[in-house]
């Protein structure tokens, strides 16, 4: 059932009950106003009174929305309702967004005495806004919440704006891209996804390749995320140097991102924690995840999240994860995710709250929302993070081994300096980049960049390039004792992120094997 069925049915037997006062919070009042003279249009309600009051329009009749009086004040239109609730039984009278509804007022208490009127003669008052109602309304009657247009519902508004412009302009799409345009809108409002369509249509065709254009304009709906920052996206991100166990995994995981799963128990794909060195291309992954995936890329950033009053951060923490939910598809990067969750220092209970509300909604939420978590400390990250069930896989990511390495020097070589270098060249630096990182090896070819770019390719000479490698200086090597502590850490919790075994030699019986089906 859609959530408008499921609000057309609730709001339909609330007012059949005569409850005296029910709320509709949405920030779609157009189709709040829709659902409402639908339920009232019913055969067995066409003698009984419906009005609508908005501040544009004043009191009118909710049917054929001819003007009941000439005053639109809304003191005007609760006098009305007041005098139409003592001469006609059942009468219901709809309010638009009126203000100060959420906190006690001369308002609210109109509002109070006119909803205790309206259950003296089985009246109902019907109040449309996307705030919570003050306490004592609430008291008095029901409340709905118009959720946004699910899934299906929203392939139905696609497949009828379709249907509009057939003959207007050329359309490429088929049933299997309608259902992906709807996958694409869902968490905008109805008003938004058919201007996100029309904005699209003006060229005067849709294109297949315009499914992607709907995350970039969908994205511009959202450009304002309490606690979410949008990260920009360019060619470079699609590219990243080994890591090839988890860059299979994600590929699979990628089909089924984009499945119908609809006929299954199967939820979407829910994300993936990245462990393990620093440098070593954690933070790269979440953005290569989004560009390869062509979804846009929002980091949790939990500094803009923490509060100072009591309750604070958890409620900016609660709305970034809806708002998430919202912006689905996409994908989630929390880096460094234990200086927001570990709660090892905390003794105001926040961080454990947080903890709590963040792995709720990552085992709960049914949206399309990959989660991209990296951890350079996992040992100060709770135990119930790590519990399998939470993310979809815990990778461990290593210092690169050889092959990694030469994949990487080739990818940064090309990137700073370009030029692609020859193979000699090639086994010299992974020779002299041993215990590197990632970072380390872009570090040195980027220094080399900037030698190029102010001295010219003259300077750049093997002799050169190679003792810029061996005069970098990596972390293995100025902290050896935490990177040893690290990796062997990860030998025996996680997958390897990059090729089977690169943490090091395990002890016997303590290498986890890692079977893909399908491979041979």
């Amino acid at each position: 059932m859609s959530h408008y069925d499921e609000a057309r049915r609730d709001l339909d037997s609330y007012i059949a009950a005569r409850v005296p006062l029910i709320g509709i919070r949405t920030p779609e009042q157009v189709r709040a106003v829709r659902l409402l003279r639908e339920v009232a249009s019913s055969t067995r309600r066409v003698n009984l009174p419906f009005s609508i009051y908005t501040r544009a329009t004043g009191l009118r009749d909710l049917r054929t929305n001819n003007s009941l009086q000439d005053d639109r004040s809304l003191v005007a239109a609760m006098d009305f309702a007041a005098s139409q609730f003592t001469r006609r039984a059942q009468a219901t009278t709809a309010f638009v967004d009126p203000d100060m509804l959420d906190a006690d007022s001369s308002v609210t208490r109109h509002m109070a005495e006119l909803a205790r009127l309206a259950d003296d003669h089985s009246g109902s008052i019907v109040l449309i806004t996307d705030t919570p109602l003050w306490s004592g309304l609430q008291r008095l009657g029901m409340s709905i919440t118009l959720e946004p247009p699910n899934v299906d519902e929203m392939y139905d508004i696609v497949v009828g704006f379709l249907k509009e412009q057939q003959g207007a302009i050329t359309i490429d799409w088929t049933a299997t891209d309608a259902r992906r345009a709807a996958q694409f809108l869902v968490g905008v409002p109805e008003g938004t996804a058919v201007n996100i369509l029309a904005t699209i249509a003006t060229a005067g065709r849709l294109h297949r390749e315009d499914l992607d254009r709907l995350t970039e304009v969908k994205d511009k709906h959202f450009s304002d995320l309490a606690g979410l920052e949008r990260v920009p996206l360019g060619p470079a991100d699609r590219m990243i140097g080994g890591l090839h166990q988890l860059r299979t995994w994600l590929d699979r995981r990628h089909k089924v991102m984009l499945s119908d799963l609809r006929e299954t128990s199967l939820r979407p794909p829910r994300g993936v924690l990245l462990v393990g060195v620093p440098g070593c291309g954690k933070s790269l992954s979440a953005k290569a995840v989004a560009a390869q995936w062509r979804l846009p890329l929002y980091r949790l950033d939990f500094a803009a999240i923490l509060g100072m009053y009591v309750g604070q951060s958890e409620a900016r923490l609660r709305e970034a994860l809806e708002m998430a939910d919202r912006t689905a598809p996409c994908v989630l990067w929390i880096d460094e995710i234990e200086k927001g969750l570990s709660g090892q220092y905390d003794s105001t209970g926040v961080s454990r709250r947080m903890v709590g509300q963040f792995l709720y909604w990552l085992q709960e939420s049914r949206s399309r929302v990959f989660v991209v978590a990296t951890s350079n400390d996992v040992r100060s990250l709770p135990p119930e993070l790590l519990r399998k069930g939470r993310f979809d896989e815990l990778f461990f990511v290593d210092l690169p081994d050889e092959t990694e390495r030469a994949e990487i020097i080739r990818l940064y070589h090309g990137r700073y300096l370009r030029t692609e270098p020859d193979d000699e060249l090639v086994g010299r630096l992974v020779a002299a980049s041993d215990g590197f990182a990632g970072s380390d090896i872009e570090a040195a070819l980027r220094e080399l960049g900037y030698t190029v770019h102010t001295e010219g390719t003259t300077s750049l000479r093997p002799e050169f390039v190679v003792d810029t490698f061996v005069n970098t200086n990596p972390m293995s090597r100025t902290h050896p004792e935490e990177i040893a502590e690290l990796r062997a850490w990860g030998r025996e919790r996680a997958i390897p992120a990059g090729a089977a075994g690169a943490a090091g030699t395990p002890a016997a019986g303590g290498r986890r094997r890692v079977i893909v089906p399908g491979d041979t």
